[in-house]
């Protein structure tokens, strides 16, 4: 061996020790990447407005360029950075910029300056983050101002009294995320990924942006409807209200005033819809609102957001058997699996366009559900799922792993509950409620999924009903796949979900259809590995995989077939796995960079219409 190659290897091995040591394990770079990956701005992606069911004019986009540094945890706010990082992109991620691996034993700091107008008297100024994975310390001029755990509910600070004079504010953001080394919801991230377990997600991978508010203004919105009397409820918290302050409420369709309400603060506001327009997948109708907060008759502030007319409720068909209802009818509700993973940017959709691309796709296949699997999306996913009309099943993000699970053929899981210590329970229900409270509003919501499987699944009885309770208006689904606990043949909450694979089942209807509305939570998963489309070129899988698009079609047609007698004998709701190929997995709809449809989607369309087509008569 000669001396220079010696050299060489001796400094490979050294620079590979110092970036370990550093806590910047560099990630393979993925021979992947998805049509929109080209044209990520690093200077302002991600420009859309981020918090559709509530928008002001008053914001300004933060996402871009920052200062990054992995750091050892606990020693403060760096006096230098290692590079630039693009702001939203998770630091794993190659739009990123960066794509490196931090540990549990390190943090991962941002760092920027912004210019902002002085503020005036009775304003406000807030800080807003649509997620960050996991734990997340907030410095404005070098003071801490708040601290929030949680990797999929947006927060902001109030940084008014953290602002200096002048125009430049200095802003940085630590986050300490320990992945599976922790008890804390992180869906399919893993510090070793492999099968279906996919690489962490580390820091913020949702907009950053800054806000002002008047001192008195509109916190919080939440927004629901009465089906039966068809009318538009509407529940304002206000900040820092006043006695006489009133709230008023105006209803558009398609730009025609259609209502209007005014009322003191504090009170529910009910808006009666003459003729009213109900929300379907194939009639996906929006009312438009405007929510103003009055003194006198000063508007002292206002916001813009939306709602639908829909109803998700629970009948039964003439044999008995519970049926899953919208809008007072049975339909069939069918979707794939989306677990919303990108080869470029891994939990971060590299472009807008291309999350309606995921959720247009879905549509002309002829799905009217996604099943949303162990990650919750942007706002803007679910509003566009709303307006272009796709029902959704959102599930928690799982975490704490270790409980046993066994399935007993055609009938239910069965196993052990997790016993989770009081602060891997307590993260849990915050997360769970910071979630539903995040996304009440989006009408496609029809679901609730707080366990899949058993993963981490604890105090099935009490999460189950504590959710039913919260939300009167969605089904709740305990534990798809999963550990069912049973009171008699009731399983608790709404649902009875099996998974199976790759064929279509359900569990008997005679001893569950009474109690439970019966579905099949997850199944198919045929495979097909695209060259030069896949993760990495060989060992990738799908749970039954083929050689071609025909044969793949074959059979996926004869899961179709079958499916027909299913829904006639009691099943309400299938998922198929899934959207996209994930890294190793290749059972998706489409590759994982979505540059390869491994189906016709006219003919999955009408293919699907059969499913539609079967006839459920409801008892009233």
């Amino acid at each position: 061996m000669n001396s220079h190659f010696k050299f060489n290897i001796i400094l490979s091995l050294l620079l590979s020790i110092h970036a370990y040591v550093r806590g910047q394990e560099s990630l393979p770079v993925p021979s992947i990447a998805s049509p929109w990956a080209h044209e990520v701005d690093h200077e302002a992606p991600h420009q859309a407005y981020p918090r559709p069911q509530m928008k002001r004019d008053t914001w300004i986009n933060l996402n871009g360029q920052w200062d990054y540094s992995i750091a050892k945890k606990g020693t403060g706010i760096p006096e230098s950075f290692d590079g630039k990082i693009t702001v939203p992109f998770p630091v794993e991620s190659q739009l990123s910029g960066v794509g490196k691996k931090v540990s549990d034993d390190r943090e991962l700091w941002y760092y920027r300056t912004i210019g902002l107008n002085p503020v005036r008297k009775n304003e406000k100024v807030l800080l807003h983050f649509g997620a960050v994975d996991w734990e997340t310390e907030v410095f404005v001029n070098g003071a801490s101002v708040g601290i929030h755990q949680g990797g999929y509910d947006p927060f902001y600070f109030d940084i008014t009294q953290a602002l200096r004079k002048g125009q430049v504010q200095k802003i940085a953001v630590r986050v300490w995320d320990p992945t599976d080394k922790g008890p804390q919801p992180r869906g399919k991230q893993v510090n070793e990924p492999k099968g279906i377990w996919y690489t962490p997600v580390t820091g913020i991978w949702q907009t950053v942006w800054l806000e002002t508010v008047p001192e008195s203004h509109i916190a919080h919105i939440k927004n629901s409807c009465n089906f039966d009397k068809g009318t538009i409820k509407v529940s304002p918290e206000i900040n820092n209200p006043d006695p006489g302050y009133r709230i008023k409420v105006t209803a558009y369709a398609k730009g025609q005033k259609v209502g209007e309400q005014t009322k003191n603060v504090g009170e529910e506001l009910e808006i009666m819809i003459a003729d009213p327009q109900y929300w379907s997948p194939e009639s996906p109708f929006l009312y438009d609102l405007e929510i103003s907060l009055l003194s006198g008759n000063r508007e002292l502030d206002k916001v813009e957001s939306y709602a639908a007319i829909r109803q998700i409720s629970v009948g039964y068909d003439e044999k008995g058997v519970q049926r899953m209802l919208l809008n007072g009818a049975f339909v069939f509700q069918y979707g794939p699996l989306d677990q919303g993973w990108w080869p470029d940017g891994l939990y971060t959709a590299p472009h807008e366009d291309a999350m309606v691309f995921d959720i247009e796709k879905t549509k002309e296949m002829g799905f009217n559900m996604i099943r949303k699997h162990v990650k919750v999306e942007p706002a803007t996913w679910y509003y566009h799922c709303d307006r272009i009309g796709m029902m959704v099943w959102q599930d928690m993000p799982n975490g704490d792993h270790g409980n046993r699970w066994e399935r007993r053929p055609g009938i239910v899981g069965v196993g052990t509950e997790k016993e989770r210590e009081k602060a891997s329970e307590s993260i849990f229900k915050n997360e769970w409620k910071a979630i539903i409270d995040a996304n009440y509003n989006f009408p496609s919501i029809v679901a609730w999924v707080p366990f899949n499987e058993a993963w981490g699944q604890f105090k099935t009885k009490q999460i189950t009903e504590w959710t039913q309770n919260y939300d009167q208006s969605r089904m709740v689904n305990s534990a798809s796949g999963g550990n069912f606990i049973l009171d008699g043949t009731k399983v608790i909450g709404d649902i009875i979900d099996l998974h199976n694979y790759p064929d279509a089942a359900m569990p008997d209807p005679g001893i569950y259809g009474k109690e439970n509305i019966i579905v099949l939570g997850e199944f198919g998963g045929l495979g097909l590995p695209v060259e030069g489309h896949t993760w990495q070129e060989k060992d990738n899988w799908g749970y039954q995989s083929f050689e071609n698009k025909q044969a793949l079609a074959e059979r996926y047609e004869q899961l179709i077939q079958a499916m027909k007698h299913l829904i006639a004998n009691g099943l309400s709701a299938a998922v198929y796995t899934q959207t996209t190929d994930v890294e190793v997995e290749t059972n998706g709809l489409m590759t994982y960079d979505r540059k390869t449809i491994k189906f016709d989607e006219g003919w999955m369309k009408q293919l699907h219409q059969n499913l539609y087509d079967v006839r459920i008569n409801i008892n009233k």
